[in-house]
């Protein structure tokens, strides 16, 4: 079995719902094109996210990244179309209205706005992984645990947690492909607020963060590096690119070989 790339999720807005697209090309910070393009943020210039209000999930959003635009709805109501280059002020008045406070859109085209700065490069799971973080909630089916964990790259054909075997504890980066893409695994994803809450509802599992972080400390693969896990609310892996790859495209089907 060799690891194969077969999901890859863009967000163009940080926060905002997902894309699913057949490739994706490499940007010279490291980061997937049209990745956390954008970031909502208040008049502090703080973002505005799910960690900040659980109101964020109450959004609905679809992109057209051909046509650079966007439709937004509130759980689908009254949906409204926008450039994201033209009417880049509209948007944020919707926005506001909608927060109850001023915000605005900042942009950027290099790295994007990832969680992790240091580590810009897109976020990686495998499908069994979900599937056996599903098993765990018997609430929660995988594509809301895919929707929970808004990992950029999935790969089937591969045991739970194999994405664990991409870094190393105090390294600099474990080197491995994607297709013709060099990728260095840096450490697994510390996790916030928001996989703990519905993705559609913002409603919050209970006991949600507590039983993951057991059941992962007691699934822990032999391949894991513990001496990372300052705790166990750690799922997916954080990734850099480096510049020489700027340009390339990862798509579905790539293998992934270390």
């Amino acid at each position: 079995m060799i690891p194969t790339l077969s999901h890859i999720l863009i967000f163009p807005i940080k926060s905002l719902d997902g894309v699913s697209v057949q490739q994706a090309r490499i940007l010279q910070g490291g980061a997937l094109e049209y990745d956390r393009e954008f970031a909502i943020v208040d008049a502090r210039g703080k973002f505005v996210n799910g960690k900040r209000t659980a109101k964020i999930h109450q959004l609905r959003s679809q992109f057209d990244l051909s046509q650079r635009t966007m439709t937004i709805s509130v759980q689908g109501n009254d949906p409204q179309t926008f450039s994201l280059d033209r009417d880049r002020k509209a948007l944020a008045q919707w926005l506001s209205q909608f927060l109850g406070f001023t915000v605005e859109l900042q942009q950027n085209r290099v790295t994007g706005f990832p969680d992790d700065r240091r580590s810009p490069g897109p976020t990686i799971i495998s499908t069994a992984t979900l599937e056996t973080l599903s098993s765990w909630f018997s609430e929660i089916d995988v594509e809301s645990m895919r929707s929970r964990f808004r990992t950029n790259l999935e790969f089937s054909d591969t045991p739970p947690f194999w994405e664990d075997i991409l870094y190393e504890y105090q390294s600099q980066g474990q080197s491995f492909a994607i297709g013709r893409v060099a990728v260095q695994g840096i450490n697994p994803c510390q996790r916030c607020i928001v996989p703990t809450r519905d993705p559609i509802t913002g409603e919050a599992t209970s006991k949600f963060q507590k039983t993951l972080a057991m059941h992962r400390r007691a699934s822990l693969p032999e391949w894991a590096d513990e001496k990372i896990f300052n705790h166990y609310y750690r799922i997916a892996v954080n990734t850099c690119i480096s510049v020489s790859e700027t340009g390339k495209v990862l798509q579905i089907g790539d293998f992934c070989k270390r």
